[in-house]
């Protein structure tokens, strides 16, 4: 099968969008979040605002890719729940989690408002929103709540009482600078893709000469190393310990995007160093597929199999390849997607399952859950892939 072609990518992108459209409207507000494998809703009135966000972006861009305004209805409904329910106009500040239409969890993350950056620059691509109004306000925000300028990174989580958490990550900074080039993409204002480049250089190269050229999780109030956050905890949804193949492999594929906007030589070398060195670690040469987590030393910490590093780690192949022309990345392309193929893709009802142990088997029948999956990276990967291959203007 020649996964590396439009003629696969687009139906399988069109097979993923038709396990969610059909369903994923809630007529009280917004979209729902939870469900199983066929298909079944639970939990129908839990809202998160990560998935709330990314299925704005991805039907946003299904778009613009399908040329399909059913999909642009879709994303404007999603949007006005954002602006109405999450948004909290009297203190400025956005609802983590909803449930029933009201507010839950007001803690503030900043791995939220990236989502929120994101899900505002789709729209401006797809010409749902108009002007740059809505991004500069989210800009600002960040600027305000969250930025570090003596470090060049972006805190974390401002809890409900308004106190700055000491603890400092670098996946909020990783999806931050992933919604920056994106609302560089959306309004060419320079001034979303300096912050972009400055947060990539600064996780990729002045955070990983800290830990052995990797990019590692956790860092304390000053940015410096913290070895033992979550260490009895390396399956953490949002902050696991250990080294993450998947981040690893997720910033160079934003080191090969920034490089298509604003080319310089040590980003095509960090995301081949990044990338090459999570690869060779992490793929399990027995049962197929990327693991999730290793150890300082290079040992496995979590082999369960996560959708969202097959799909990043496809996207990031095919772009390596494009750069390199190096023949090992399409190998290695089409072994992950011989690997998620067989396992991940649902066949029989669409989409992908979430998450597999080791030995591929599932865990559970969720296919979606409020804030953990919406098939946004599956979605993703695709359409960067076809873009790669398109090597059109950016979405």
């Amino acid at each position: 099968m020649d996964y590396l072609s439009c003629d696969f990518l687009m139906p399988h992108s069109q097979s993923i969008l038709d396990f969610y459209t059909p369903r994923v409207i809630d007529k009280n507000g917004g979209f729902f979040h939870n469900y199983y494998n066929d298909g079944t809703l639970f939990l129908k009135d839990q809202k998160h605002l990560v998935s709330s966000t990314r299925i704005i972006v991805n039907y946003a861009l299904a778009a613009i890719t399908f040329k399909n305004t059913d999909y642009l209805d879709i994303a404007k409904h999603g949007l006005d729940y954002l602006e109405n329910i999450h948004w909290q106009p009297l203190t400025k500040t956005y609802a983590w989690t909803i449930k029933d239409n009201s507010p839950e969890d007001m803690t503030q993350q900043a791995y939220g408002y990236a989502f929120v950056l994101l899900a505002y620059a789709a729209a401006k691509k797809a010409s749902i929103i108009t002007t740059d109004e809505k991004l500069l306000e989210t800009y600002e925000l960040l600027e305000d709540k969250f930025w570090q300028k003596e470090h060049g990174l972006y805190a974390d989580e401002i809890n409900s009482e308004g106190v700055l958490s000491d603890y400092r990550g670098q996946n909020s900074n990783m999806h931050l600078c992933e919604a920056m080039i994106s609302a560089y993409e959306a309004t060419k204002n320079s001034l979303f893709l300096t912050k972009a480049k400055l947060l990539a250089y600064n996780i990729t190269v002045q955070q990983a000469e800290k830990t052995d050229g990797l990019v590692w999780e956790h860092f304390d109030i000053n940015f410096e190393v913290d070895w033992d956050y979550n260490k009895s905890d390396p399956k953490n949804l949002y902050r696991p310990w250990g080294f993450q193949p998947g981040h690893q492999i997720e910033w160079a594929k934003l080191l090969l995007i920034l490089n298509r906007h604003y080319p310089e030589q040590w980003l095509v070398k960090r995301a081949v160093g990044l990338y090459d060195r999570a690869y060779d670690i992490s793929w399990d040469s027995k049962y197929g597929g990327l693991i999730y987590g290793f150890d300082p030393q290079g040992k496995w910490c979590d082999d369960d199999k996560y959708f969202w590093v097959q799909a990043e780690s496809f996207a990031t192949a095919a772009l390596l390849y494009s750069a390199t022309n190096d023949p090992k990345y399409l190998e290695q392309y089409n072994a992950i997607w011989d690997y998620s193929n067989e396992y991940f893709v649902d066949k029989e009802h669409g989409a992908w399952f979430r998450l597999l142990s080791r030995e591929n088997t599932k865990y559970s029948n969720e296919k979606s859950s409020a804030g953990a999956k919406c098939d946004y990276h599956t979605l993703g990967a695709c359409f960067e892939v076809i873009r790669s291959i398109n090597d059109t203007n950016p979405l």
